[in-house]
């Protein structure tokens, strides 16, 4: 599988570190994943919820063409587990888009959609997927804040970077629990059929959401797979997570190896050996990357377009220069042409968007304004992408080429990717340790074989992109073998690239398993 340049880039210029303060705490763990026997048990789960599970509605609000209730609940994972979470995260937060006035007195479709990473508040879900749905196609919408965001976010944490890997399994637990809260509610208004959908984070969160439903359920999982041990220990948020003190507490506490790795089950995957892949890439050394030294096969030195095309006649005349050939054409887009760009798209996915105030910020949303700030809250510091080429010449062997695309593809972004093409010198035996530790628990709250089969696959539509670097495939059971009858879309594209050019295609998925529900639920 190859990973998208433009992932690797993206992910390579953010500053930010998960789990910081390194795995959790070991007897938080224990008690998860005791808990975790129950809820990926469909009657087991279901049963936790009660049907008239007290909800408060706080705010009901109607707009021009559509109604938005606020309200809240506490958190079922907060009574199936007190103390688990940080006082912040028990309050769950919601919102829910309806029609002033269904299209079809049986047929009145609500989806639930979940966060993906740094998805904070609702508007983003609210404006870019509920309203479009429900004026193209007549679906309501559900929108859960996820725990450790918006205003669930514990106040030492920094935006969205969870200081515990423990964090993320308290996430998925109240995620769980609490759309069977939401879906209950649901059906006691007599609205259905009911659906649940997700981007990255938010698709993995949804699948595991759907699960416990003991109905028909629509399931869309966008950018997401049958696990996400892959994403921390293959793909390149890998880079983004420091090793060295999840390895310092692994062999420091023995309660991490002599208890809390016993309660685990790697799923054994095909031709997956516990981040195979990342193990060959890492080592001490990924933050230093300044002994790789440029071949002497490389022809020429990196230009900016301006540069050269200012330049390109004096570069003629120069002898020492004379050698030297731009890596950038003229024509290619600019770091800040490239933004410009992308904020236009965002721009354009906003046309249907009315200007309104955010519920949380107070802040007014312009459609001219949307675009360039969505861009911002993707990153953090100012997302740029460059265009180059490396000369190469055709009795280079593959290995060659791909070491002068790796170095000239460090230079441009200015900082070290978090692997090298061509690999880094081998990990020790500690490291292979830590990182098998991680995909073992990784697999065990997450991996979809350790959860219920819904009940009728052949309702859900995932959508995947042939070169996502942040949730690798490779070796990984895949999606269908586990749901039999799911269906499987593809975007030939990377992750960041599906995420802020193809949210059509998401919509569409979303409305075609609809369609679905609806021939299945007229023929019965």
């Amino acid at each position: 599988m190859t990973y998208s340049s433009l992932d690797q880039i993206y992910r390579s210029i953010l500053l930010s570190k998960y789990f910081v303060k390194g795995w959790g705490k070991p007897d938080n763990l224990k008690r998860l994943f005791e808990f975790r026997k129950i809820i990926s048990n469909r009657d087991l789960c279901y049963n936790l919820i009660p049907k008239d599970y007290p909800i408060v509605i706080d705010k009901d609000e109607v707009w021009s063409d559509y109604r938005v209730l606020e309200g809240h609940f506490r958190s079922p994972l907060d009574v199936q587990l007190p103390n688990i979470m940080p006082e912040e995260v028990k309050r769950a937060h919601f919102q829910i888009v309806l029609p002033t006035k269904w299209q079809e007195e049986n047929y009145k479709p609500m989806c639930l959609h979940l966060a993906g990473t740094g998805d904070h508040y609702f508007w983003k879900r609210r404006n870019f997927m509920c309203k479009p749905l429900l004026r193209e196609a007549g679906i309501g919408g559900m929108i859960l804040e996820s725990p450790f965001y918006g205003s669930r976010k514990p106040q030492d944490q920094v935006r969205s970077n969870l200081h515990n890997v423990s964090d993320i399994f308290v996430m998925g637990g109240c995620l769980m629990l609490e759309s069977l809260v939401l879906f209950n509610w649901c059906e006691q208004q007599g609205l259905g059929p009911l659906g649940v959908t997700g981007l990255s984070m938010g698709g993995h969160m949804a699948s595991l959401a759907a699960t416990n439903w003991p109905k028909p359920m629509v399931l869309v999982p966008c950018l997401s797979w049958s696990t996400a041990s892959g994403v921390f220990t293959q793909g390149v948020m890998s880079g983004a997570i420091p090793w060295d003190i999840l390895k310092y507490q692994y062999f420091s506490d023995d309660v991490y190896r002599e208890e809390i790795r016993k309660m685990v089950t790697i799923i054994d995957d095909d031709a997956f050996k516990a981040g195979k892949h990342f193990v060959q890439k890492y080592s001490d050394d990924t933050n230093d990357l300044t002994n790789l030294q440029p071949s002497p096969r490389i022809e020429g030195e990196l230009f900016s377009p301006k540069k050269f095309v200012n330049n390109q006649d004096s570069n003629k005349s120069d002898p020492q220069e004379a050698d030297k050939c731009p890596l950038m054409d003229q024509d290619d887009l600019s770091a800040e042409k490239t933004v410009d760009a992308l904020a236009q798209s965002f721009a354009a996915m906003s046309s249907s968007i009315d200007e309104e105030t955010d519920s949380k910020s107070g802040k007014e949303i312009r459609k001219e304004e949307l675009g360039k700030d969505i861009l911002d809250s993707l990153s953090d510091s100012k997302f740029k992408m460059l265009t180059f080429k490396v000369k190469t010449s055709d009795e280079q062997s593959p290995e060659v080429k791909r070491e002068l695309e790796d170095y000239q593809l460090r230079k441009v972004i200015g900082r070290k990717l978090p692997f090298s093409i061509l690999g880094l010198k081998s990990s020790s035996v500690r490291d292979r340790e830590a990182i098998q530790f991680m995909r073992g628990i990784m697999d065990e709250c997450t991996h979809l074989k350790n959860f219920s089969v819904p009940v009728d696959t052949s309702l859900i539509i995932a959508i995947c992109a042939t070169e996502d670097g942040y949730v690798p495939r490779d070796g990984v059971t895949h999606l269908a073998d586990v749901w039999p009858g799911a269906e499987v879309r593809y975007i030939n594209t990377g992750h960041v690239g599906a995420y802020i050019l193809h949210q059509a295609a998401f919509r569409r998925a979303i409305k075609d398993a609809f369609l679905r529900a609806k021939e299945k639920l007229c023929s019965s």
